[in-house]
């Protein structure tokens, strides 16, 4: 199974950092849904062309947070996911986006006026773009 993740070798992020939350995205969203069987450790990392211990790292991680289960002989599947935990996964990543947002506006020290406008600015365009 492909899994659409999209790894950037520039950033100072940690590359399991990137594969966790884009990967934690796809099941939080529904892109991935419950019972899907995702690949094995070692195919996702030739895939990604990463360590098999930076997947066993994130498939651990995510598993902990409930978001996978292992069973041991047939492989690694979405686990069900409530609706107040999506909830809570969901409002975590646009979190963890605006404080690295905000984070980058407080070393270019960007006023806080600024930055409101900055985000009433993006959201403005994307309704724009989507119509709404």
């Amino acid at each position: 199974m492909w899994i659409p993740i999209q790894l950037n070798e520039q950033s100072a992020e940690p590359m399991y950092h990137q594969i966790e939350v884009q990967l934690r995205a796809l099941i939080v969203s529904g892109q991935l849904a419950e019972g899907t069987l995702l690949p094995s450790i070692r195919e996702l990392a030739q895939t990604l062309k990463c360590s098999v211990i930076t997947i066993r790292r994130v498939y651990q991680d995510l598993e902990n947070e409930g978001l996978l289960r292992t069973k041991q002989g047939t492989g690694t599947y979405v686990a069900k996911v409530g609706d107040e935990m999506r909830d809570i996964h969901r409002r975590s990543s646009v979190i963890e986006a605006l404080e690295a947002a905000v984070d980058a506006g407080v070393r270019v020290r960007c006023s806080d006026e600024e930055m409101m406008e900055m985000l009433r600015d993006i959201l403005q365009r994307r309704r724009n773009a989507n119509g709404t």
